[in-house]
């Protein structure tokens, strides 16, 4: 099924790392429409483009890496790591000309944490990361700004039509084959996404020496999906010793499987030594993983799948948006939680996840324990899947989801 090409939230940032950098190292997930962006997206349209995915152009590049830079246009290339002995060529390039917007490179591993890497690119790159199709891009919104960026600015919500994200749009998530109707059967494409992943993709990452054991694990983390992560009892399920399961674990993030969300603390040093929450970084995905495939919300791992819905949409505005903000999340001794706190210029807001359309007092309670502990939170946002924005207390709303989301 052939669709008009949707633009993306994350073009308005990479232009302006394009304007300021010689690289510029776009990665994220396998299939969430790099290349389509790359070769799409209006901004980037006189670049050259180069795939590796071309067995040929892969070639040409390791024969004569140096011919292959000579290019006079600015060079786009594709799945660059799978020859990323090109970036000792690259940084010898830019440093005989630091000309902004040489490189932009693309891939679906994370460059930073690759070990085969050897040259840094240190003082001549930024990367950027490209998540899943957001709600914002779904529904072809990228050129308004997002509503979180408005709330931070103004403390106040713009008045707007607002509807309800479904269950659907949750299990669906932002894979964009699946999300833009490309397939008839999302189980179908998912299976063969996994099978993809762990036969192919780990291969090319690493040496794992039983696949099956890797499959398992990577399933028992989405049924760990928003949870605060134990590596050991992890070990435990998966019948791995823990530094096996910790190799595999990164694996997984290098990969962009899954994304950790660290904790909020008055000393951000300490952020680093306190357990994460581990996120499927696709809800569709995470869906499949755990079999939560029926159209029952009310069944187990529903609301971690709002959540997790949640999360990947903040992430993907966050990046392309608010550059300066940081997601975390709060807790106190399993007393209190709030499930996202957004941080930017000293300032932060606590944000909440209910997937119902109705809430209850008692939902409030991580809320106000959070504002209670926190003197620079500036707001409450309690997020239902209702119509109204609600001003609930002082510096506490009720917020549709769709509404914060767009």
């Amino acid at each position: 099924m052939t669709h008009k090409y949707k633009p993306r939230d994350i073009a308005k940032v990479l232009a302006g790392a394009l304007d300021n950098m010689p690289v510029v190292v776009l990665t994220g997930l396998r299939q969430t429409g790099k290349s389509t962006f790359l070769l799409h997206q209006n901004e980037l349209k006189s670049r050259k483009y180069y795939s590796f995915d071309d067995l040929n152009v892969l070639d040409a590049a390791r024969r004569n890496p140096e011919e292959f830079l000579s290019s006079p246009q600015p060079l786009t290339i594709d799945e660059a790591q799978k020859f990323p002995e090109l970036l000792t060529y690259i940084k010898q390039k830019v440093d005989k000309n630091r000309k902004p917007g040489q490189f932009l490179l693309s891939g679906s591993s994370n460059f930073a944490l690759l070990k085969n890497i050897a040259e840094s690119l240190a003082g001549r790159a930024v990367y950027l990361t490209m998540y899943p199709f957001s709600h914002r891009e779904i529904c072809g919104n990228v050129n308004a700004p997002p509503v979180l960026a408005q709330f931070l600015d103004t403390g106040n919500f713009p008045k707007k039509d607002v509807t309800t994200i479904t269950w659907r749009d949750v299990i669906t998530g932002g894979m964009p084959t699946v999300c833009l109707g490309g397939v008839k059967n999302p189980d179908v494409w998912f299976k063969g996404y996994e099978q993809t992943y762990v036969e192919r993709d780990i291969r090319s990452l690493s040496q794992v020496a039983d696949l099956s054991a890797f499959r398992n694990l990577l399933r028992l983390a989405a049924f760990r999906n928003t949870q605060i992560l134990n590596q050991s009892e992890l070990a435990r399920d998966a019948k791995l010793n823990v530094m096996t399961t910790i190799r595999y674990v990164s694996l997984l993030e290098t990969s962009y499987l899954i994304q950790r969300i660290p904790p909020y603390l008055r000393n951000p040093a300490t952020r680093l030594i306190k357990s994460p929450k581990i996120y499927i970084t696709d809800s569709g995905l995470a869906s499949y993983l755990t079999g939560m495939r029926g159209i029952e919300s009310s069944r187990p791992f529903s609301g971690a799948l709002w959540e997790s819905y949640t999360a990947q949409n903040l992430a993907s505005i966050i990046s392309s948006n608010l550059p300066n903000a940081e997601i975390a999340y709060w807790n106190i001794q399993g007393r209190y939680e709030v499930d996202f706190i957004i941080e930017t210029g000293g300032r932060t807001i606590a944000i909440e996840v209910k997937s119902g359309s109705r809430w209850r007092t008692e939902d409030l309670t991580g809320l106000k324990a959070y504002m209670n502990n926190s003197q620079n939170c500036t707001a409450a946002l309690l997020v239902y899947n209702g119509k109204e924005v609600l001003k609930l207390e002082n510096k506490i709303w009720a917020v549709p989801i769709s509404l914060l989301l767009s």
